[in-house]
C-alpha cells in the first residue's frame, strides 16, 4: 500500500501534543503570540478605509490567516509604494508583513490555530449550546407556568363569584349592599319553612313514641308550624305584641369598603344609654326640684299624727280610704290581655328563625327529629318481629310502613337544607355579628387581591419568556461564526500538517458535529 494513501487520524484533545511531540510547533508559545497580538493592536490603529477589510476585522480575533487576508488587501490599497525591487515603503504594509514573518517563525501560527480549535471545540461551542439549551429550557417552563396559573385564577374567581352570590350583593358597594341584602332575610326564612306543615305526621309519630304532650313535644317546630315565623315576643308570652323594636343592626364596614362618603352611609345606632333609644335619651326630662324644707311639706307632716296607741277616738279620726274611685284617676294605665299585649324589645323582638338562641334550638328539634325517624326506619328494615314489639302495641305507630317513615325522612331533612343554605347562614351571621361584615368584605379583597398577583405573575412570566427567546435567538449569529471560524480553522491545519506529510490526507478526530 502507497505511503500516501494512509491517512494520518489525530484526535482534537491530543492535537496540540502531537504537534509538539513531532516537533512541528515549539511546547511554549505564550510569549511569541503576546508580542504577536501588540503588534497587531498597534497596526490596527493605522488601516485604510475599505469594505473586505471592515467586514474582515467585525469578525473574531485575527488570525494568522485573518493577517494573510489583510496583507493581500493591503497590496492593492498600497500598491503605489511598491518599488522596483519589489519592497513596499508603506508602513502599514511593513508592519502586516512583519507580523506574518513572527507568526512563521517556529509555527506558531499552526501552534496558535490548534489551541483556538481545541478550545472552540472543547469550550465554546458546547458553552454557548448550553445556554442556549437553558434558556430555551426556561422559556418553555415560564410559558407552563403561565398555563399553571390559570387554574389558580379560575378558582379565586369562582370562588368570589360564588360568594358574592351567596351573599345576594354585586360587590361594587358592599356597605349598602349588605343593608339591602339583610332586607331578603324575612323572605329567606318564610321560603325555608314554607313546608314545614309537612312536618305535622312525623311530629305526631314522635310525640306519641315519646309519650309527650302536644305543648311538650318540640315546642319551636311546633309553633312555627302553626303560627309561623312569628317573634319570640309572641312564642314566650303566647300574644302578639302591639309593637316590635328590633335591636339595630350590628353591621359595621371599614370605611374603605363603601363607595360613598361616611355621611352617606351612616347608620344611626343610638347613644349608649343602656338600650334606651336616641330620641328618647335626647329628651330633657324636668322633675321638678325638691325642696324638702317647704311649708306645704312641714304642714303635711304636722297635721300627720301617728298615734301607736289604740284609742277609739284615734280611730274615728283617722282617714277613711274609698276604693271605690277609678284608677285611671291616679294615671295608671293596665295593659290589656290577648292582641293588646306589649313592647317586643331587646332579644324578643327577633323572629324566631332570626333570634341566635331559639335558630339554633329549632335546628337541634329538627335534627331530633330526624334521628328519630332515622332509627324508626333503621328498625323498620333490620330488626325482626320480635323486636318491634314496643312499637306495635300502639296502633298509630305500626301503621306507619317503611314507605311512610321515608317520606317524613325526606320532608326533614327538606326543611334543614333550607334552613342551612349559604346565603341564610351569611346574611344571619352578617346580621348578628360585629366582625363577620369585615371579616366578608377582606376575603372579598383577598381574592380580588390574589386575582391581581397571579395576573401580575403571569405577565411577568410571559415577558421574562420573550427575553429569553430572544436571548435564545441572538446567540444563534454567534453560534454560526464560531462554528463557521472552527471549520475553517480545522481545513488550514488539515492542509498545513498534509503539506508536511507528503500531501497524506489528515482527519482531526472528534471535532464539531
Amino acid at each position: 500500500m502507497n505511503e500516501a494513501d494512509i491517512p494520518i487520524d489525530i484526535h482534537t484533545l491530543k492535537l496540540q501534543d502531537w504537534l509538539v511531540s513531532r516537533r512541528i510547533v515549539p511546547k511554549n508559545i505564550q510569549q511569541a503570540l503576546k508580542d504577536i497580538r501588540t503588534k497587531i493592536s498597534d497596526a490596527l490603529q493605522d488601516m485604510p478605509s475599505h469594505d473586505q477589510l471592515i467586514q474582515l476585522l467585525k469578525g473574531a480575533n485575527i488570525n494568522y490567516f485573518h493577517c494573510k487576508q489583510i496583507v493581500e488587501i493591503l497590496k492593492q490599497t498600497e500598491k503605489d509604494s511598491k518599488s522596483i525591487f519589489g519592497h513596499y515603503g508603506s508602513q502599514r504594509m511593513k508592519d502586516w508583513l512583519e507580523i506574518l514573518r513572527l507568526y512563521e517563525k517556529d509555527n506558531i501560527y499552526l501552534a496558535e490555530a490548534a489551541q483556538v480549535y481545541v478550545r472552540n471545540v472543547n469550550y465554546e461551542v458546547p458553552s454557548i449550546r448550553r445556554q442556549m439549551s437553558k434558556w430555551e429550557q426556561q422559556h418553555e417552563e415560564c410559558l407552563k407556568r403561565c398555563q399553571d396559573l390559570n387554574k389558580p385564577e379560575s378558582a379565586f374567581l369562582a370562588e368570589h363569584t360564588t360568594l358574592l352570590q351567596h351573599l345576594g350583593v354585586k360587590g361594587e358597594n358592599l356597605k349598602e349592599e349588605f343593608i339591602e341584602a339583610l332586607k331578603t332575610l324575612p323572605a329567606l326564612y318564610a321560603e325555608s319553612i314554607k313546608n314545614i306543615k309537612t312536618l305535622e305526621e312525623a311530629l305526631n309519630l314522635y310525640g306519641q313514641t315519646t309519650g309527650q304532650t302536644r305543648q311538650q313535644c318540640l315546642p319551636i317546630l311546633r309553633h312555627l308550624m302553626e303560627f309561623g315565623n312569628t317573634t319570640v315576643y309572641q312564642y314566650c308570652h303566647k300574644e302578639p305584641p302591639l309593637s316590635v323594636e328590633e335591636p339595630p343592626l350590628k353591621l359595621s364596614l371599614s370605611e374603605t369598603q363603601s363607595g360613598r362618603s361616611a355621611a352617606d352611609n351612616e347608620i344611626d345606632y343610638g347613644d349608649d344609654n343602656g338600650g334606651t333609644s336616641s330620641t328618647i335619651s335626647a329628651e330633657i326630662i324636668d322633675f321638678g326640684e325638691l325642696n324638702l324644707e317647704t311649708e306645704t311639706d312641714i304642714a303635711v307632716s304636722e297635721a300627720i299624727d301617728i298615734d301607736w296607741g289604740g284609742s277609739e277616738s284615734a280611730a274615728a279620726n283617722a282617714v277613711e280610704i274609698n276604693f271605690d274611685i277609678p284608677i285611671e284617676e291616679y294615671g295608671i294605665v293596665v295593659e290589656g290581655a290577648g292582641m293588646d299585649g306589649g313592647i317586643a324589645k331587646g332579644d324578643q323582638a327577633y323572629t324566631l328563625l332570626d333570634s341566635p338562641a331559639y335558630s339554633e334550638r329549632f335546628t337541634d328539634e329538627l335534627c331530633e327529629l330526624e334521628s328519630f325517624l332515622k332509627m324508626r326506619l333503621y328498625e323498620l328494615r333490620h330488626l325482626d318481629a320480635s323486636s318491634n314489639i314496643m312499637f306495635s302495641l300502639l296502633d298509630n305507630i305500626s301503621t306507619h310502613d317503611e314507605e311512610s317513615i321515608c317520606k317524613m325522612l325526606i320532608n326533614v331533612e327538606d326543611i334543614l337544607t333550607a334552613i342551612s343554605c349559604e346565603q341564610t347562614r351569611h346574611l344571619f351571621q352578617l346580621k348578628h355579628s360585629t366582625k363577620y361584615g369585615d371579616l366578608l368584605a377582606s376575603k372579598l379583597k383577598q381574592m380580588l387581591k390574589a386575582v391581581e398577583k397571579i395576573r401580575h405573575t403571569r405577565e411577568t412570566l410571559k415577558q421574562r419568556a420573550q427575553e429569553l427567546k430572544q436571548e435564545r435567538a441572538a446567540l444563534n449569529p454567534i453560534l454560526n461564526d464560531i462554528i463557521t471560524q472552527t471549520r475553517q480553522l480545522q481545513q488550514h491545519i488539515e492542509e498545513d500538517i498534509s503539506k508536511r506529510y507528503k500531501c497524506r490526507t489528515v482527519n482531526l478526530l472528534g471535532g464539531l458535529n
